[in-house]
Formats: C-alpha cells, structure tokens, sequence
C-alpha cells in the first residue's frame, strides 16, 4: 500500500466506484459516471493514481471516515450511493 491511502480498506473501492467525478481524471478528460468503474482502480481495489500529480483534487481531497466508508465495502458502496442521489 502507498504511504497515502493507508486508511483506506483493502478490497473497498467505493469511493472510486460509487461517485461521479466531473474533473478530468488522467486519460479520462471527461471523469466517470455515477456508479462506473474507475479505470484507475486496480485489481486490487486501490487507486492507481494515489501518488500521481494527475490525481483529481476531489480524489485528494477524500479522506477515509467511517461515517461515509461504514463497515465493509458494501455499506461504503450504500452509503455513498446514497449520497450521489442526494
């Protein structure tokens, strides 16, 4: 794991899964939709870009918090999809 995502669950994702990201993302010049896969996310659930300058801000600026990642990547994906719809 790199030194910057080692709050995050190991075989999570969510965050990279559940949300959409309107920013430019690496190749992707137009981010990902809601509900869509990152392409950046590896096999492992992590994200690729973790230590990369190309790396959107509102990637960097998540923070792993209990209250949104919940206790297992399932409820992550819940709660998180939940709040995409609000």
């Amino acid at each position: 794991m790199t030194k910057n995502n080692h709050h995050c669950r190991p075989g999570c994702g969510a965050c990279c899964i559940a949300p959409s990201i309107s920013s430019a993302i690496g190749i992707l010049k137009n981010g990902k939709k809601a509900g869509e896969r990152c392409y950046y996310l590896d096999e492992n659930l992590l994200c690729k870009l973790i230590d990369s300058p190309e790396r959107p801000e509102v990637c960097k600026n998540f923070k792993f918090d209990p209250i949104i990642c919940g206790n297992n990547p399932e409820e992550a994906m819940k709660i998180m999809k939940e709040l995409e719809e609000s």
